[in-house]
């Protein structure tokens, strides 16, 4: 973990009514509490000056929250399956005129440690990286994959991966779609993601699960149940 003391900063999460994979997941109980606000308490235990949900669901609109946390009602049109995240997040931070360092926290991953929120603001604060994102270990066969164009094979990483053993391939990652740490002033200026050099805060496997349909969803029950165990 990161040593270096974070600024102040906010966090934002995005809470649609709309999910294919699962629907209603992000107000469904886990561990007895909705999905959504495992990730307002990460937030405000990491210290957060504000902490902005942008949602379209009436049971988070109208519900008691603490005052650091400011409810955007996201318009219909920027609730569909369909809509880039970056227009979501763009309407969000004009609505609550954010300014400085923004945490972007995902309500699918509630097994981050606000602790993991410090750190990857810890990585930012340090003006090394235009954005700084969770990430997590994966296959490195993925080293050997294309796509292809007008009937060529066109590969994603380096041409000499694909024929290497796969013990020689370098540690590949993943973003685990937890944490995304970024300026709002630049953001809104650009209207999506700084890109050009981009901050990697390592995640372990276990913690970096993304809820996107109910298998997922027991998989987190399992993990918290199990560390519930362990803890006694």
């Amino acid at each position: 973990m990161h040593t270096v003391k974070p600024s102040n900063f906010v966090a934002l999460i995005p809470a649609r009514s709309g999910s294919k994979g699962l629907p209603g997941k992000n107000v469904r109980m886990l561990d007895g509490k909705p999905l959504y606000w495992h990730s307002v308490q990460q937030a405000l235990l990491a210290g957060a000056s504000k902490v902005i949900v942008s949602t379209d669901i009436p049971q988070i609109l109208n519900a008691e929250h603490p005052e650091q946390v400011e409810l955007i009602h996201r318009p219909e049109n920027l609730a569909g399956d369909d809509v880039p995240i970056e227009r979501v997040i763009a309407h969000a931070l004009s609505a609550a005129s954010v300014r400085g360092a923004t945490v972007l926290l995902q309500p699918t991953s509630p097994l981050r440690e606000p602790e993991h929120i410090l750190a990857a603001q810890g990585m930012f604060i340090t003006n090394q990286f235009g954005l700084v994102m969770s990430v997590s270990e994966t296959d490195s066969k993925v080293l050997k994959y294309g796509i292809i164009k007008d009937g060529e094979f066109c590969p994603l990483a380096e041409n000499s991966y694909l024929f290497a053993n796969r013990q020689n391939l370098p540690q590949a990652y993943r973003p685990n779609g937890s944490i995304y740490v970024f300026d709002a002033q630049r953001f809104l200026r650009d209207g999506r993601f700084d890109s050009n050099k981009i901050g990697a805060f390592l995640m372990p496997p276990q913690l970096s699960t993304d809820i996107d349909n109910e298998e997922d969803f027991r998989n987190c029950e399992k993990f918290i149940n199990k560390e519930k165990e362990r803890a006694k």
